[in-house]
């Protein structure tokens, strides 16, 4: 876990102080938790300073998600020559609580049924 941590350190530069602690706080939850990972269980996973609060705030914040991922893949890519091609696989994570942000109904290929869900 210690190098996702020092990887992530890319991404300080990019974020404020306060958003890239909270980051770093609940990729260290979401990486010891087993399960269903939702914003209680990830603030219940969390050190000092991930309360359920900080968790909210921190999806609540407005970040540049392609500037961050540039931001990983860049150091990557400075001494090499040649093309780049970078292939993204997608999640699908059925619903969980009571309201979900981005909800939306997809088609389950491993229970070959329509379900709620969220795509990454």
């Amino acid at each position: 876990m210690d190098e996702i941590i020092t990887t992530l350190g890319i991404l300080s530069p990019t974020l404020a102080p306060r958003t890239f602690k909270q980051l770093s706080l609940i990729v260290e939850a979401v990486l010891a938790m087993t399960g269903r990972v939702t914003m209680l269980g990830i603030s219940r996973w969390t050190e000092k300073g991930g309360s359920y609060r900080t968790v909210q705030r921190f999806f609540k914040a407005k970040i540049d998600w392609p500037r961050l991922r540039w931001q990983l893949v860049k150091p990557h890519t400075l001494e090499t020559k040649g093309t780049w091609l970078l292939i993204g696989d997608e999640v699908m994570v059925t619903k969980s609580g009571q309201q979900t942000h981005g909800l939306g109904i997809f088609f389950h290929p491993f229970t070959t049924r329509r379900c709620l869900a969220c795509a990454f």
